[in-house]
């Protein structure tokens, strides 16, 4: 029997990592060249969190430049990497119980492909996104995650893109680097235990992990990928942790892979 693909979740952290090469996008690059190559990437992005459940199914989706601020150069970044229709279809067979939207507008924004680019740099293996709906509970995402988890024996890659903790506010947007908040070494380190002993449960129900949760994860649209993610382990799989790291004090770098 074929080996299912392994599946990630990468903390993307800042824009610019997409045009950067640092600890965190040469983990990326290391893992895109160590994979078996995908059929086909599956991206479940903090940044298309809205009401409703779509997938992307277009054959040529666009690269969407969404965030504001940065150097001209980051905006002329293109990632034209084809969509892949027919994989849309399956996502929603796979959901049939979930009113799943055929998306032909979206396209990928920068969760998925300011990671992907160094994953992926030759922008040749074809990208479906899947929205996270703002309006469900946790557990709704964890199910969605369960239902994908077929296509990893068709050679599908899942991957979900946010960051374990993401505290804007508390960001230090300066050039020097800053040691991590307290709450913010504690927050990781117990998921990170969580995730060693195959404990979901707590995962899900993750506003209930303690004080250091209002601070690390103050909205839910960059965690909830994780959920979809780890509804995907198997039994006897293996939890391992290619890049770390905690960006600005308050955005943890963490990518998780499961397989």
């Amino acid at each position: 029997m074929t080996k299912p693909m392994p599946t990630f979740f990468f903390g993307h952290g800042n824009p610019m990592n997409a045009i950067q090469v640092n600890a965190y996008t040469k983990g990326w690059a290391a893992i895109g060249s160590q994979m078996p190559r995908p059929k086909a990437v599956i991206a479940i992005s903090a940044h298309w969190y809205f009401p409703g459940t779509s997938v992307t199914a277009m054959s040529a989706p666009r690269t969407i430049h969404d965030f504001g601020g940065f150097p001209s150069e980051l905006y002329r970044v293109e990632y034209p990497a084809p969509g892949d229709p027919a994989l849309a279809g399956r996502v929603q067979n796979l959901l049939e119980q979930i009113p799943v939207v055929r998306d032909k507008q979206w396209g990928l924004d920068h969760g998925t492909w300011a990671v992907l680019r160094h994953v992926f740099p030759r922008a040749d293996v074809p990208v479906v996104q899947l929205s996270i709906d703002k309006t469900r509970p946790a557990a709704f995402h964890y199910e969605i995650g369960r239902r994908l988890a077929p296509l990893r024996d068709e050679g599908i890659l899942i991957v979900g893109s946010g960051n374990l903790v993401h505290n804007l506010h508390a960001y230090a947007w300066g050039q020097h680097a800053v040691e991590p908040f307290d709450w913010a070494v504690r927050f990781e380190e117990k998921v990170r235990k969580l995730l060693a002993a195959a404990n979901d449960a707590p995962l899900i129900a993750y506003e209930t992990l303690g004080p250091d949760t209002m601070f690390s994860v103050p909205t839910p649209d960059h965690y909830l990928p994780l959920l979809y993610v780890i509804a995907l382990r198997r039994k006897g799989e293996q939890v391992s942790l290619p890049v770390e790291g905690v960006d600005g004090g308050s955005v943890s770098m963490l990518t998780i892979q499961i397989a």
